[in-house]
């Protein structure tokens, strides 16, 4: 995990010891935080995010600032308390099932949220394109994903003259070939743009599906780089990674250090794929990564919930909906120094 955003304790001369004000602001701030995040929607160009281990002990040592909140803002405050530290169960899957499966599926299943594939490079169904409202009404959390270039290891590629073609007539691409800084910079441009179509608020997080690679190439760590620092630069969404557990802490220290060049004390949402030791009721970090925010660990099973059949993949998130902007808190309340 990133750096406390706590400093050592520290007692100046006759005062209460620096550490336990700098708590005690913190648990005001973050129950101010939690009931404004639901009730006013937040979504700032830039946020700072609360660890999620540090939320629990802040909302229970804070009750003079609950007290002082009405009985349904209290209600509110511990909803957004539990969702953020919790084991929040959703799914994936390539096209989406249709309307009437998804409202089946949220009557019957277990899962909470669901991925929402964007049109992009590597992904070119769009069969996800104008169903966020609907899903949304039906009381389905979303996790937001981009599918950029891959290395592709041990497949064979095309040559790279179609892909550049295609690149010329203004459309998407997917290749081996393309997996490079400026294209990593371009298809940030490419994925913002295609989120705030989608009409997601700002703030949203979106994943950048990167997959499993037998070493985390130099063109991958060069792009992956290139398309964190372009989100966060453009400061109307959140970058995030989906990435294998066997690349998942180099890919980790590439995008945190992204975080850090651009002044966010926060932690990045990182989505890691893989790992024996899986479980529903195990929270993400159990993957094998503190850093884990959500944990895909069941791959290509199929399952069937309120009389419908889907391919699926299982993921446990520490937040009911991993891309949600609810969990995002203002600058003003960062909670550094």
């Amino acid at each position: 995990m990133g750096p406390d955003l706590l400093r050592p304790d520290h007692t100046p001369t006759g005062g209460m010891p620096l550490s336990k004000r700098r708590a005690a602001r913190k648990s005001r701030n973050l129950t101010v935080i939690a009931l404004a995040a639901l009730t006013a929607g937040i979504a700032a160009p830039s946020v700072a995010r609360v660890q999620l281990r540090d939320v629990p002990g802040s909302i229970a040592s804070a009750p003079v600032a609950v007290a002082e909140l009405p009985a349904e803002a209290v209600s509110e405050v511990a909803m957004i308390t539990a969702a953020a530290t919790g084991k929040h169960l959703g799914f994936d899957t390539h096209s989406y099932p249709g309307d009437r499966a998804m409202r089946k599926w949220k009557e019957a299943a277990p899962y909470e949220w669901v991925g929402y594939y964007l049109p992009s490079p590597c992904h070119e169904d769009e069969s996800w394109v104008g169903t966020r409202q609907r899903l949304v009404e039906m009381g389905w959390g979303l996790a937001v994903i981009y599918v950029g270039q891959q290395t592709w290891d041990g497949v064979p590629a095309p040559p790279l003259s179609q892909a550049k073609r295609k690149l010329a007539r203004g459309e998407r691409a997917c290749h081996k070939g393309l997996l490079t800084a400026g294209r990593g910079e371009a298809e940030a441009e490419d994925a913002i743009a295609t989120t705030a179509a989608e009409e997601f608020p700002e703030g949203t997080v979106i994943f950048l599906d990167v997959e499993y690679m037998n070493r985390t190439s130099p063109a991958m760590r060069a792009y992956a780089r290139a398309w964190t620092r372009a989100v966060l630069a453009d400061g109307r969404y959140r970058p995030g990674v989906y990435v294998h557990s066997h690349n998942a802490t180099p890919i980790y220290e590439i995008v945190r250090a992204e975080y850090e060049a651009a002044g966010l004390n926060e932690e990045p949402p990182i989505w890691v794929a893989g790992g024996a030791r899986y479980a529903p009721g195990k929270r993400p970090q159990a993957a094998g990564h503190a850093f884990a925010a959500v944990w895909q660990g069941l791959l290509d099973v199929t399952q069937t919930w309120g009389g419908v059949r889907l391919p699926i993949d299982v993921n446990v998130a520490a937040v009911p909906s991993p891309s949600s902007h609810a969990y995002a808190l203002s600058p003003e309340y960062a909670l550094g120094d």
